[in-house]
């Protein structure tokens, strides 16, 4: 049902580097145990190291935790807003560099070979992305970057970017422009990674 209803909205991706649901490679799975603590504490947007990112996400639960598990959203669009005007002529126009430099390092973990990695590199190259994106629907601005796979903000100096960058990161951690979903056994939560 979680397929039939994501193909409604377009042409499903496969994940290359996360684990899936045995026979459906475009479902991931997510677990989290004992043995599997939990990775997605970062702030991000599903993979922006594409050249062409997803447009959405579906997430559902199966079973979940007695006590935590929530999932946070950042809504980019009132992080934007709350840019400075300073800020937001320092980043207008820029765009950035995003990489999966988080996978490569799981990859190497998992015993990949080099010649392997090489491969996963020359399949997805770095993806430059604007700093600040216009949705194509709604026509809104929001920031475009994360701390999982932007890797610098071309055009400004390493200390400049990466000043800026955790700015930018710290905006989008601001407790107003989030929302909190609080999971429930098969619940389901679709979000717009355009914009979160």
């Amino acid at each position: 049902q979680q397929i039939a209803f994501a193909a409604k909205f377009g042409a499903l991706e496969v994940h290359p580097f996360a684990p899936h649901k045995p026979g459906h490679p475009e479902v991931l799975a997510i677990t989290h145990d004992r043995e599997r603590p939990g990775k997605e504490n970062t702030w991000h947007s599903d993979v922006t190291w594409r050249l062409e990112p997803s447009l959405g996400s579906i997430l559902r639960s199966i079973e979940i935790p007695p006590v935590g598990g929530d999932t946070l959203f950042a809504d980019m669009y009132a992080a934007y807003e709350g840019l400075s005007d300073t800020v937001k002529a320092k980043i207008e126009g820029r765009t950035a560099i995003h990489d999966f430099a988080f996978f490569r390092k799981g990859l190497r973990k998992a015993g990949k070979s080099e010649a392997e990695i090489e491969a996963y590199n020359k399949k997805f190259p770095p993806a430059e992305h604007p700093v600040v994106r216009t949705h194509p629907e709604t026509g809104r601005k929001g920031i475009y970057v994360n701390a999982a796979f932007t890797q610098n903000i071309v055009g400004l100096e390493a200390d400049e970017s990466a000043s800026l960058l955790k700015h930018l990161y710290a905006q989008a951690a601001i407790p107003e422009y989030q929302c909190r979903f609080r999971w429930s056994v098969n619940a389901l939560a679709f979000w717009d990674n355009r914009c979160v």
